[in-house]
This record gives structure tokens, C-alpha cells and sequence, in this order.
């Protein structure tokens, strides 16, 4: 039976010391006198082979630890378990359960790694703010492994009827999450593709588009008379440019000097800040120049075209609160009209007086859906779209009670 004066003897070059108390317990020489290390040699009852364990260092683990040890793997074998393989298993088991993040977990790192590609910083908030609402409270604590369709059919039931388009929505985020845990192998596939198999076929009506409310097209002359030109500010200036220009607002918002050239009467908004990421070439009418030959004689901001009293670009509440105060007139019962609706506005007038699809869609840089059409449609349309904003803008100022632009864009 080794003794500890035994082992304390042990040197580099020396024989391996058999224990003689469990079968297979040796220590080995170490590095230098007095030091060894634990090995329980064994066959093992899952492969047959033979196997060399590792229980620790001497003297850090002493003798009688040693045999404790190996006793207990002696035990296991007996019972036809490889003690290796068991701590193998062992450790994948919590490497797993370490590795695999909850639904919330996933979702907030799916909501950092996107967050810098998302210009639009309410689109931000509403991204995170849907699941927390919706999804955290009934999956968030759930490791996405054990997540299945009937998970997110109960998270979307409470609105999928009532609130369709919230339900497209945090359905939407979802499948983003889970695609992004699939990519990571934290899941063998995506649960959310099946669950409108577990939910009811929602109506028509529930299906349709919530749309910005707009100011019906033939209300805007009053409304830009008799409110939006009663003072001077750069809330009241911001607003009227946005609808000459049918822009969104915070393409306008966020306006610069340097993306104006008044020598050609154009603004080019450049891609980053456009929806499209694509530069966008706006033609100017008259009365969108003055506006800005105002804005540079005040001379408030060496950058901004419109900014706020501290310097910064104005928020999307300044034209907000303004149409609110104002009770802006819209084609939505209920509410009032919206900055952004007055891009819908625009597309009516223009669709209502002979302006064609093409230079009405470019006019509002909406995309090209048809990817043939795309890669021949290499123009802008830049020209024939100066006399649609001249037209637009007259009508707008009260100067021609139809704005008929028939014969102006004849010519494409």
C-alpha cells in the first residue's frame, strides 16, 4: 500500500507507484521531487479499450483523495459507465445549457447587432418595444431551444384578430429572432414559419394597411394659406417645404445646406439619409426657393436648413404637435393629418390631374418593385419632374384652382 513517505520520494525518471488499495490507482512522477500525478488505469466497460484517467496533482490532492476518487470511478464502471465519457457528456450538457439564450436574451442581441443599419430611430424603438410588449412577457424567459409553434401562436393570439397589423409586426420580429438562433445552430429550424397554421384565417378588413392619415388633396391650398402661412417659423416653413417638395420629413428635417445647389434650383438628398439608400435629385419650384432664400437670410444654422431653437435637427413631434394644434384635416375619422400624409395628398392630386405613374412614383423616390423594370429604368426623370413640382406648388399656393399638368408631363 503506498505510504505518503513513499510518495514523497518520488522523483523524475521513477517508476509509476501502484496504490494497492483500488485497483488502477497509480501516481506518476512529475516535473520534481515530491510530485506526481493521479492516474486510474481502467478498460472501459462502453468501448473495451483501455483507459488512463487523470485525478489530480500530488501532493495537491493527498492519497486518501486519490482513493476517494478513484473509488467513486471504480463504482461507476462497475455500474457499466466510462467515468471519461460521463464527464464528457457532463460538460456538453453545460456547455449547452450555458450557450443557448432565452427568447429575450436572443432578442436583444439580434436588436444591438441590427440597431446601426436602422435610420429611422422610431423604427428602433418599435423594433424592441413590440416584443417587450407582446412576446417577453409569455416566451422572453423560454431557452429558444424549447420554443414550438404553439409558443408564438399564444403570443400572437390576443391581437391577432383585433390588432392585425401589430400581429404582422411582432410576428415579423419574432421570425427575425429565431432566424438569427437557427443561423447560430441554437435551433433545428424556424417555429414561427407554422404558426398561421394554429391561428384563425384573420378577415379582410383586419388584413388591410393602416395608412398614414392624409389631408385629402383638394383641402392642402386652404390649410397652407390660412394656417401654415400665418407667421413666420421654422415649424411653419419646415411644413410648407415638405409638402412642396412631397418629401418625407425627416428628409427635410434633417436638410442640409451643402445638399442645395439654388443655381440649378435642385436638392440632392444623399443615399444614407434616404428610406431607399439610393440618392435622390429633387427638383425645386419656385416657391420652394424663396423658402429657402428666407431660411438663409435668417441665418441661424451653418448647416441645418431647418433647425431647432438649440441648434439640432427637429424632432418628428414639431410638425406633429403643429397639425395637432391646428386640428389638420384628414381623410382618417377621428384624427387629424399627419406630415407624412401629405406625400399620399400629393399622389392623389397628382394621379387626379393627369400626371403619369412613373414621374408621380419617382416625384416620391418609391422604388421600382419590378426588378426587370429596375434594370432598365436608369433615369430619374429629374426634368420632366420640374414641371409636376411647379404645378404641384401652384396649386398648392392657391394660384391654379385645378393644377392641371396634362400638357406638361405630355412630353415623356
Amino acid at each position: 500500500m503506498l505510504t505518503e513517505t513513499r510518495a514523497k520520494r518520488i522523483g523524475p525518471g521513477d517508476k509509476p507507484m501502484a496504490d494497492g488499495t483500488v485497483a488502477g490507482l497509480r501516481l506518476l512522477p512529475g516535473s520534481g521531487k515530491g510530485r506526481g500525478k493521479w492516474q486510474l488505469r481502467f478498460v472501459s466497460p462502453e468501448t473495451g479499450k483501455r483507459r488512463d484517467m487523470g485525478l489530480g496533482v500530488y501532493p495537491d490532492v493527498s492519497i486518501l483523495s486519490a482513493r476517494e476518487r478513484a473509488s467513486e470511478a471504480r463504482k461507476r464502471i462497475a455500474e457499466g459507465v466510462d467515468p471519461i465519457e460521463e464527464a464528457h457528456r457532463q460538460q456538453d450538457e453545460a456547455a449547452c445549457a450555458v450557450r443557448v439564450p432565452t427568447f429575450q436574451e436572443a432578442a436583444r442581441l439580434v436588436f444591438e447587432d441590427h440597431k446601426p443599419s436602422w435610420s429611422n430611430g422610431k423604427h428602433v424603438d418599435q423594433w424592441i418595444n413590440t416584443l417587450t410588449t407582446y412576446a417577453f412577457p409569455v416566451i422572453g424567459q423560454r431557452k429558444v431551444d424549447t420554443l414550438k409553434p404553439a409558443d408564438f401562436a399564444d403570443v400572437l393570439r390576443p391581437v391577432w384578430s383585433v390588432k392585425a397589423e401589430t400581429a404582422r409586426r411582432v410576428k415579423q420580429r419574432c421570425h427575425a429572432v429565431m432566424k438569427w438562433c437557427w443561423g447560430r445552430e441554437y435551433v433545428q429550424g424556424n417555429p414561427v414559419d407554422m404558426v398561421d397554421m394554429l391561428l384563425p384565417k384573420q378577415s379582410a378588413s383586419a388584413r388591410v394597411a393602416v395608412h398614414h392619415p392624409a389631408m385629402p388633396w383638394r383641402e392642402v391650398p386652404q390649410f397652407v394659406q390660412e394656417v401654415v402661412h400665418a407667421g413666420e417659423h421654422v415649424t411653419r416653413h419646415l411644413l410648407e417645404f415638405t409638402i412642396l417638395t412631397a418629401a418625407r420629413s425627416g428628409e427635410t428635417r434633417g436638410m442640409t445646406w451643402d445638399e442645395v445647389d439654388l443655381s440649378t434650383a435642385t436638392w440632392i438628398v444623399p443615399a444614407h439619409r434616404m428610406k431607399t439608400k439610393v440618392v435622390h435629385r429633387v427638383p425645386l419650384a419656385g416657391r420652394a426657393i424663396e423658402l429657402l432664400e428666407k431660411r438663409q437670410a435668417l441665418a441661424k444654422h451653418p448647416e441645418l436648413v431647418f433647425p431647432s431653437l438649440s441648434g439640432k435637427v427637429l424632432t418628428d413631434m414639431a410638425l406633429t404637435k403643429f397639425l395637432r394644434t391646428h386640428k389638420a384635416v384628414s381623410d382618417v375619422p377621428g384624427r387629424v393629418a399627419t406630415a407624412h400624409g401629405f406625400r399620399s395628398s400629393f399622389r392623389d392630386w397628382a394621379s387626379e390631374n393627369g400626371v403619369s405613374r412613373d414621374v408621380a412614383e419617382r416625384a416620391l423616390a418609391h422604388t421600382i418593385r419590378n426588378a426587370v423594370e429596375a434594370a432598365y429604368h436608369r433615369t430619374d426623370l429629374l426634368e420632366q419632374r420640374r414641371s409636376v413640382m411647379e404645378a404641384w406648388a401652384a396649386y398648392v399656393m392657391g394660384s391654379d384652382a385645378g393644377g392641371n399638368v396634362v400638357a406638361l408631363v405630355g412630353q415623356e
